[in-house]
């Protein structure tokens, strides 16, 4: 493989981190927590903002139902510590978030921020140990500490005024652009292409109608921008979950150099077979 054709992923990351570095701080915008949804239902204050949050503990709680028992499947075996991080991060999302919208404010932003965080790189890492065919345990925990610090260095600058989401922002990019190059470079199955792919560029969307959010709720009238995001971003996780769980229950594919090991023995039963004068 051509050494700048192997590294382009790497090459990424660093000019992606590079650029980060050379525009300097990213602030939150301003006004960011007037959110669109200000109704209350049931005694809930932005309800619709609030209960679309369930979509991700749905799908967190589906996932682990069917993927937890065949963890030690041949499909998922070696990205499982990377897809449990994802897992756990979305659960962890649809209550921090609920959390966070029912009074939003920075303080209880971090809960919001801090599992999506970790959602991407248990993504991130389980796409990785997939395609090395290689435990990814090591780099989902270096990961989940990277979004621990990316959060924790918003809300530390957060305090001083300046509030910068660049680690925040790049790991949220990374899965984005580096997800599909692996997979093009590895040659993966068209399934994992189309169900990634999908899903990667619906999360792309829904962060688009995050931005619109009050366009969207003067648009449409029963849906604002920021709860459309919730449903949008939970539908991306089902296609992935959906085809993790798809993998699982195709039929257990034979290791490369396993597949030899029984024709030998099926010949000699059948040379035994043949009438003395065939021999």
């Amino acid at each position: 493989m051509n050494p700048l054709y192997r590294h382009l992923p790497l090459l990424v990351t660093v000019l992606l981190a590079a650029a980060a570095l050379i525009h300097g701080p990213i602030l939150q915008p301003v006004g960011y927590h007037d959110f669109a949804d200000q109704q209350m239902r049931f005694g809930v204050p932005h309800f619709a903002d609030v209960v679309s949050n369930l979509g991700f503990a749905l799908v967190a709680l589906w996932g682990w139902k069917k993927l937890a028992p065949a963890r030690e499947h041949a499909a998922v075996r070696s990205g499982w510590a990377g897809y449990r991080l994802f897992l756990i991060g979305l659960f962890l999302t649809a209550l921090g978030s609920s959390w966070f919208h029912l009074a939003p404010d920075n303080a209880r932003l971090v809960w919001d921020r801090l599992p999506i965080s970790l959602a991407c790189g248990g993504l991130l890492a389980g796409v990785w140990g997939d395609i090395r065919n290689k435990d990814c345990r090591e780099f989902a925990a270096w990961l989940a500490l990277t979004g621990v610090v990316s959060v924790s260095w918003w809300a530390f600058t957060d305090r001083s005024g300046t509030g910068d989401l660049r680690p925040y922002l790049l790991l949220q990019a990374l899965p984005i652009l580096l997800i599909p190059l692996w997979h093009w470079q590895h040659q993966v199955p068209a399934a994992d292409r189309l169900a990634f792919g999908g899903a990667l560029a619906l999360y792309v969307v829904a962060k688009l109608t995050e931005l619109g959010d009050h366009e969207i709720a003067a648009l449409a009238g029963i849906v604002t921008g920021h709860t459309l995001k919730h449903l949008l971003a939970s539908v991306a996780a089902a296609l992935i979950v959906g085809r993790l769980v798809r993998r699982v229950q195709e039929p257990r594919r034979e290791r490369p150099g396993t597949a030899l090991s029984n024709p030998p023995a099926r010949a000699s039963i059948t040379a035994a077979s043949r009438p003395l004068s065939a021999q």
